[in-house]
This record gives structure tokens, sequence and C-alpha cells, in this order.
């Protein structure tokens, strides 16, 4: 479902997330003339309007639109929001897709009464199968939060979380496909030390873990039953997971979320970003 033609939306900050959620909401039909998009640098913006056919303009303008899309750093954000403050009126709704910035953070810096939604996304909107959360703000409605909705929808699933539950959020999926990524980089690496080539390893790696999360999100098994069906009595499958559990792999991810939660705080009390 895409935001309606009588409704502009604009992107402030088009960085990897930003492009990928105007490039999103154009295959999802959006028109490109109810789109508008912000960029620093001059070679961005000509960039941009080549590749999507948008308008690219300053932060005052961006401000006219009825949605308005943040998608800065989150040691950028006070100095967007300083700017852009003096002209978004609190008919807007703001949508923040930095790490660590809360909802109230932007409510006070923008006009009383502005409703503002939390989000936080992952890497995956890049090919459309993004885990986007969504969290509503002081003053921010249903409606808010469908219109939300309807513009991550097309770059991948949604869910509706407390914004106390959002440092868990972003330590869980907006880090977790680097945890993916480095457990394939070792098992592409364990697999060439048991004698096959790079391409091979990564090849069966990858297929292996497409068709393993597809089983996850369509059979409705627990991941412990889904295991279990392939852990044959004194078979290959348990001796490996009992090397993991010797090594504490289990007790590690716990740890490295822990940690990745504890580094979201920060950034909500105002440290740099570190993702």
């Amino acid at each position: 479902m895409a935001p309606t033609a009588s409704r502009r939306v604009a992107v402030l900050g088009a960085g990897k997330m930003g492009e990928a959620l105007l490039s999103g909401m154009l295959r999802s039909g959006t028109a490109a003339g109810d789109l508008v998009v912000t960029a620093r640098r001059p070679e961005r913006a000509a960039t941009l309007r080549e590749r999507y056919g948008v308008d690219v303009v300053g932060t005052q303008e961006a401000a006219a639109a009825d949605t308005l899309i943040v998608t800065v750093k989150p040691q950028d954000m006070g100095a967007l929001l300083a700017e852009l403050a003096p002209h978004c009126p609190p008919d807007r709704l703001v949508v923040t897709a930095a790490a660590g910035i809360t909802t109230s953070f932007l409510e006070a810096r923008l006009a009383a009464g502005t409703p503002v939604v939390r989000v936080m996304s992952n890497t995956p909107v890049l090919v459309d199968e993004a885990m986007s959360a969504i969290s509503a703000g002081a003053h921010a409605a249903e409606e808010h939060l469908v219109r939300t909705e309807a513009i991550f929808s097309p770059v991948g699933r949604t869910i509706r979380v407390p914004e106390a539950q959002q440092d868990a959020v972003t330590a869980l999926s907006g880090s977790g496909p680097a945890y993916f990524f480095y457990l394939v980089e070792a098992m592409t690496d364990a697999g060439i030390l048991l004698g096959l080539p790079r391409q091979v390893a990564h090849d069966l790696i990858v297929q292996t873990a497409i068709g393993s999360a597809v089983m996850l999100r369509d059979s409705g098994e627990r991941p412990a039953t889904l295991r279990e069906a392939v852990t044959s009595p004194a078979g290959t499958t348990i001796n490996a997971i009992r090397e993991m559990e010797n090594h504490g792999v289990r007790a590690a991810m716990l740890s490295a979320l822990e940690a990745a939660r504890d580094r979201g705080r920060e950034l909500a009390a105002g440290g740099e970003d570190k993702q």
C-alpha cells in the first residue's frame, strides 16, 4: 500500500536507508512527483535526480510535505531538527529511523503536538525483506501508525512495539543482519578448511540459510523443534552442536545482544553513532 497521491512524502537524509525507502516507495507505485528528498552534497543530489526522477530540495521546502521521514545519523539529528523546526507545523507526521533517537527527543524540538513515530528497520530494506518495528510517540494516533506502515510495508514486514522495547529491537533485528553475515563468513571459512572451494562453500551456506529461514517463517514450528528434526542420535549434527555449546556460542550471543542494547541506550543519551 503506497501513500495516497494527495500526500507528499519527504525523505530527509538520503543515505543507504533513505535511498532504500525512496526506491521501495517508487516500486510500490508511489509517483515520483509525490516524493522529495534532501541531500547535503550536490553530486549526491544529482545522482538521486537521475536515478529516481525525484526533486531534491532543501530542508525548508521538504517541511511542506505531509510526512517527513528523517534518516540522518543520530549525531546529525539535533542540527537537522534545529533547521527543520521553524518550518514544520504540528500537522506534519515526522518519522524517525535513526538508531537510539527517541520520539521525545524530536517532540521536544518540534512544534507542540507534532505526531512523531519511531521506526527501527534494517539493511534487508535494500532487497524488500526488511523488518521494521514501529512505535508511536505521545501525539501519534492510529492514522499516523497506519501511514507509517504503508511506507515501510513495501520494503519488508512491519510490527508495532512499545517504544520501551526499541533498544532491544535495535540489538536483535536492527543489527541482526551483521550477526548472520558474521556466521556465514565463519561457516565459509570452515568449508574451505574442510576442502571445499570458497564459492562452493558460499553457495551451500547461503541457500541453506535461505531455506532454513523460510522453514522458520512458514512452518510455525519452534527453532528447537526444527533443529531436533536434523539432529540424529550420535550423528554429525549433535557432535557439532556439542562443540558449539562447549565453546559457549549461546552465551556469547546473549552477551553480544546485551552489549548492542546497552549501546543503543548510550545513543539515546547522546552518544556517538557506532552501530
